[in-house]
């Protein structure tokens, strides 16, 4: 049975909330997903959290974020296992990455110990940062299995309690289903925070065409299972780029934040994305990007593919809920450095 980690203390919060400037799909396989997320209250099998807030970090300086927008990314840590976190060098281009960010949806978490991730929030912390995780469980029709990941700033942003979840695979279209949480930015006044589904996915390079169809069934689900919640972000390595979107380039109102940029770390091809709603996600600032480890780090292609063969992609969005709200921008720049 899923797991949800406490609430930690709100150790700083983000400023009070600006004045904003200025098809679903058929089938039996879809309402299956969808009575089944709703049978088991949006929560899945066996993902995983710490019982508790993480432990304070020694005094430090964590870079500031900017105030008037939520950064979410996406990051395949390429086997993120024993050998990796056993390399000082990797973890720490691996914890200036996270500490750009508000959340990071991981995947390819790949290790026997249940410490890996335990182990990386406590490096991302050790500048003062306030980092916590939740964690899913080991997926995969073969020995070789996974887990998704949320790396989540426990000053700008919680997690919904009653969320955390696996999404529902009847038929088993996809090799490792979703890994689901609701997360809700930490603003005064709390009514108005931006709250939104984040569904972490690494598709079979195998099977790419059906997985993605899967997938726009996830999203069409998603969006209709809670009448309070109109936000869903699917994000992570889907192993194919907006041409090979399949049935999201056929929904009306299907958005995605990379186009015409490479992903893998070989600036090669286009794996990795965040994909949403135009009309219901209006948070939505327009800004995004991939960064790029080699021109943000120093690093040589070699010395970057000891990180990972992809490269983290993101996506910004404004912090406050924006219905009936007009357009929104972010005011402030949004630059991404080390950390």
């Amino acid at each position: 049975m899923a797991k949800q980690p406490d609430s930690p203390p709100l150790a700083a919060m983000v400023p009070s909330a600006p004045a904003p400037p200025g098809q679903s799909m058929p089938g039996r396989w879809l309402a299956g997903v969808a009575l089944l997320l709703i049978a088991l209250g949006s929560v899945g099998a066996q993902a995983q959290a710490p019982a508790g807030p993480p432990p304070l970090a020694p005094a430090g300086a964590p870079a500031a974020k900017p105030w008037d927008a939520v950064l979410i990314a996406s990051f395949n840590i390429q086997v993120f296992g024993e050998s990796k976190i056993a390399k000082p060098q990797v973890v720490n281009v691996l914890t200036q990455v996270v500490r750009n960010f508000d959340v990071v949806a991981i995947q390819e978490v790949r290790a026997k110990s249940d410490g890996i991730i335990p182990q990386f929030v406590k490096a991302i912390n050790a500048d003062g940062s306030r980092y916590h995780y939740v964690i899913g469980p080991r997926l995969g029709r073969t020995v070789s299995k996974e887990q998704y990941t949320f790396i989540y700033d426990t000053n700008r942003i919680e997690v919904d309690a009653t969320s955390i979840g696996t999404v529902p695979n009847p038929g088993d279209r996809l090799h490792r289903p979703p890994l689901h949480t609701r997360f809700r930015t930490r603003i005064n006044p709390p009514q108005m925070a931006f709250t939104f589904w984040l569904v972490d996915i690494h598709t079979d390079p195998d099977e790419v065409p059906q997985e993605i169809d899967a997938l726009a069934d996830v999203f069409s689900s998603m969006l209709t299972l809670r009448p309070d919640e109109d936000d869903v972000i699917v994000l992570g390595d889907l192993n194919a780029g907006p041409p090979q979107f399949g049935r999201f380039k056929k929904m009306p109102n299907a958005g995605w934040a990379i186009s015409n940029a490479t992903t893998n770390t070989h600036r090669t091809k286009t794996y990795d994305n965040l994909i949403f709603d135009k009309t219901t996600t209006r948070e939505y600032l327009g800004r995004s990007g991939v960064l790029d480890l080699q021109s943000t780090y120093g690093l040589t292609l070699d010395q970057a593919l000891q990180v990972s063969d992809h490269n983290p992609v993101w996506a910004a969005f404004y912090p406050c809920e924006a219905q009936n709200l007009p357009g929104l921008q972010a005011t402030t720049g949004i630059a991404l450095a080390p950390r």
